[in-house]
């Protein structure tokens, strides 16, 4: 996700997504959407993470004061506990984990950029995509590359007393098995179904609960910009990927998204592989903002490449 950042409108609601530099401490003042009053916050912190109690056993672990405003997600089964994603890395998830549950935890991403897994190295059990962008993105990143990341520019005080521009970083990992396409994981008396979804990135995939009837998208649709317009990310594959998502969206009743808001309709799906070719195709203005093209769309945009 990008963190230059716009507002939109989500079911009539208005919504700041990641406020951009100049309009920063708006941002950080800005009132919460009301859709997290439809959950429990819980009383369990790290003093980073803001914790939601989500229908049928899952937590929402959320990151309000980084822009880019990410969710990662513990679903609690009987023997043991699935973290889809780990964060920035600012916050320590791990701490904020065993506080949750006392079960054993297996960490599976929802695509390696680095928003996404900074809390990896904190967990011996990690499930990945076999893909060479996936290895890369396990050597972690340098401070040279992360620094503004925690920088006040695109964060709200106060952050962690460990954390500063200076030493921030993206800790390197190890993928402990792969996954593929249709696996399901027994977490006991509940399977979670991969599906790999790459478009966005080479190793993007979501995860299906068929029983709980929730579809958690990570990158590949959040209510916000979708980030289209990176190196890695393929534009056919993700065609393909949202159009079979879309295919799914009546067997879900809500999709969890690993940004801005911890819900979403499945019927965004539809709309998000309807619009991408119109914008891939000129057929529907657009502005430009960060040298990038946007496709504005009700809750969504698409974010593409602006051609040199």
């Amino acid at each position: 996700m990008s963190p230059h950042p716009q507002s939109l409108h989500l079911l009539g609601t208005l919504i700041l997504v990641a406020a951009a530099p100049c309009i920063a401490q708006t941002r950080c003042e800005a009132p919460r959407n009301p859709v997290f009053a439809k959950y429990d916050k819980l009383d369990i912190t790290d003093g980073w993470f803001e914790v939601y109690r989500l229908p049928g056993g899952v937590y929402a672990l959320f990151e309000p004061r980084q822009a880019e405003q990410v969710f990662s997600y513990l679903i609690v089964g009987e023997k043991r506990a699935l973290l889809f994603d780990s964060g920035f890395g600012i916050g320590h998830i791990d701490v904020v984990v065993k506080r949750l549950t006392p079960l054993p935890v297996l960490v599976l991403n929802s695509h390696t950029h680095y928003d996404h897994v900074g809390g990896n190295f904190a967990f011996s059990e990690i499930f990945g995509v076999d893909s060479d962008y996936t290895r890369k993105s396990a050597q972690g990143k340098p401070n040279s590359l992360m620094a503004d990341m925690v920088s006040p520019r695109l964060t709200c005080p106060p952050l962690p007393a460990d954390v500063t521009p200076e030493n921030f970083s993206i800790r390197p990992f190890r993928v402990t098995s792969t996954v593929f396409d249709g696996q399901r994981i027994d977490l006991g008396g509940r399977q979670l179904e991969v599906i790999l979804t790459p478009g966005h990135t080479p190793d993007a995939l979501c995860l299906l609960d068929r029983a709980q009837r929730q579809l958690f998208t990570g990158d590949t649709f959040y209510p916000g910009g979708l980030w289209l317009f990176v190196p890695e990310t393929d534009l056919d594959a993700y065609q393909h990927s949202i159009e079979r998502l879309a295919s799914l969206a009546s067997s879900v009743d809500v999709l969890r998204p690993a940004h801005n808001l911890p819900e979403a309709d499945p019927r965004l799906l539809a709309k998000v592989a309807e619009a991408l070719p119109q914008a891939r195709a000129g057929k529907v203005p657009f502005t430009i903002r960060n040298d990038r093209r946007v496709y504005g769309f009700t809750v969504f945009s698409i974010v593409l490449a602006n051609p040199k």
